[in-house]
């Protein structure tokens, strides 16, 4: 059970304590392996169903125990090791052979460029790098050959292409370490308020109970099928679906990257009963022409969130799946969700609502100026405290003091909360866009294209856009008015430096931008210039790339 506090915006779990899961990773994956050693645990979905794997989870004990003892050969507990590939089997081996070793994933977006893996290796001082050879025609292996020189906490790089040859090495000769559930586990580097992304160091108990809690709010039941096209770099892939399953002794059917025909040729084919699909997602695999001769009766939830999700939405998944609908919110540093919509409330509360908070997570709304929980109804800052709150920025003490207050997580998102404890999004304190359910940061875009030579200044804002959510968009001031540099050469230039789907595609060319008298850019005047059609902009194309 929870309360509402009377007339004001503060919500208190008052669940019983001990439904808190005081587990680590390992410790799940043993209790699933002892309980149902024979049941299939994960399959490695490729697109040729000639070429797919699959493990049970007495075969993912074994195997995970492997890797954690390749590891241990090389690196201590306490030690971060970084991962830098697309969705593959091998990745969740890792993982879970990783906190089998005590040590801390450090998870690097196969998208990233080499600028950007050098930020994330050197900032989590990355003793080693798990990476694959090749990814949307980057030549890894000779990205991290390069990042070494600008590493020097870097002892080790190992390939997946010598995944076998690596498993080999494990000899058995080191005693795994007792592994707590308030350690940390894994190190997610997300955007900020200021700077550049800093890394959330999460630890077990959050990583487990989060992921956990949400699965159960989507009526996920002992050995449910869970198809995934999310990306497990990010928290909605490698720690909510992933975990999530697990918590139910279930089969986490792990996809590739996301083709719409194919997860409903898995969904088929593995009698799939849940998939978090964000909504640009679930648009396309419902417009996809193999839906009417695909069987996916056995679907029973669609889980969602990431981005605004239409009340239309809703209504037409649930008619034309024939399932239950379900909207998370919440951010990395929380463990990934703290609100989740109840499979039987009306598509209004789906589209309008982002629910109410998980279990046994305190979550209150505050003015930003005073820190006073707010009454009903009035927007304030959305503040949580509870197992769910990350160990901190991961050696960044100033900066997790700025986001912590007397236990409370300070998330930056605003929002309202109603009566019954539903919440609201009405806007961000963090200067986040998202796009297609990915958070991008506007200073490492302004940051990459102030290097330009041709750009005098730069604001970097988020456009709607009823297909992404939100576009990038660039207010440009050229260094020679008279001689601007063209749209397609700035995303050019962009697109050489920064992954593909952070560089913008809306392009606005201005003498002068609006400031502050303390010469803060307002961003909030260039939004409603561009709205109200004052300024005329360049589209260039979109990238197709979601991670």
């Amino acid at each position: 059970m929870m309360s509402l506090s009377t007339g004001l915006s503060s919500w208190t779990a008052t669940e019983n304590a001990d439904e808190l899961w005081e587990m680590t990773l390992g410790d799940l994956l043993r209790k699933c392996a002892a309980d149902h050693p024979d049941r299939v645990a994960l399959v490695d979905a490729d697109p040729d169903p000639t070429r797919r794997r699959s493990w049970t989870y007495a075969e993912l004990l074994a195997t995970a125990e492997r890797v954690a003892q390749a590891l241990l050969a090389r690196f201590s507990p306490g030690e971060r090791l970084a991962i830098w590939a697309p969705n593959c089997a091998e990745w969740v081996l890792l993982q879970q052979g990783a906190s089998l070793a005590g040590l801390i994933l450090v998870t690097v977006n196969p998208a990233n460029r080499r600028m950007e893996l050098e930020y994330v290796l050197q900032r989590s001082r990355a003793a080693g790098i798990v990476h694959a050879s090749e990814y949307r025609g980057v030549d890894m292996t000779a990205t991290v050959r390069e990042a070494r020189a600008a590493t020097p906490d870097l002892r080790e790089a190992i390939s997946f292409a010598d995944w076998d040859e690596f498993l080999a090495s494990a000899t058995g000769d080191h005693e795994l370490p007792t592994v707590c559930p308030d350690d940390p586990v894994q190190i997610q580097y997300t955007s900020g308020t200021t700077g550049f992304p800093k890394g959330a160091l999460l630890h077990h108990r959050g990583v487990l109970n989060a992921s956990r809690l949400v699965a159960r709010g989507a009526g996920a039941t002992d050995g449910a099928v869970w198809v995934n096209a999310m990306p497990m770099f990010h928290i909605g892939g490698g720690a909510l679906t992933e975990i999530g399953t697990f918590s139910v002794a279930g089969t986490y059917v792990l996809m590739p990257g996301f083709d719409a025909g194919q997860v409903l040729e898995l969904i088929e084919t593995y009698r799939g009963t849940i998939t978090l699909l964000v909504p640009t997602m679930l648009t396309a695999v419902l417009g996809h022409p193999d839906l009417p001769n695909r069987d996916v009766s056995s679907l029973q939830t669609v889980m969602s969130g990431a981005s605004f999700v239409p009340a239309e939405l809703v209504v037409r998944t649930k008619e034309t799946l024939d399932c239950r609908f379900t909207i998370v919110f919440g951010q990395t540093e929380l463990h990934g969700v703290i609100t989740q919509t109840a499979l039987d409330d009306s598509p209004e509360d789906q589209s309008s609502t982002i629910g109410r908070p998980l279990p046994l997570v305190d979550v209150r709304i505050v003015d930003p100026a005073t820190g006073k929980v707010v009454p009903i109804g009035t927007r304030g800052e959305i503040c949580a405290r509870g197992y769910q709150t990350m160990v901190g920025y991961f050696e960044q003490p100033e900066e997790t003091a700025d986001v912590f207050e007397d236990g409370w997580l300070h998330s930056g998102d605003l929002g309202t909360m109603d009566a019954r404890g539903y919440l609201r999004i009405t806007g961000r304190l963090k200067d986040m866009i998202i796009r297609g359910g990915e958070n991008i940061y506007p200073r490492e875009v302004e940051d990459t294209l102030a290097s330009h030579p041709g750009v005098a200044d730069v604001a970097v804002i988020g456009v709607p856009d009823a297909h992404w959510g939100e576009q990038v968009g660039a207010v440009v001031v050229p260094a020679d008015p008279t001689a601007p540099p063209s749209a397609e050469e700035l995303k050019a230039f962009c697109r050489e430096r920064i992954t593909g789907f952070k560089a913008p595609s809306h392009w606005y060319f201005v003498d002068t931008l609006p400031m502050t008298p303390t010469g803060k850019i307002q961003k909030f005047v260039l939004r409603d210039r561009i709205d109200s059609g004052e300024l005329d902009g360049v589209v260039t194309a979109s990238s197709k790339e979601k991670s």
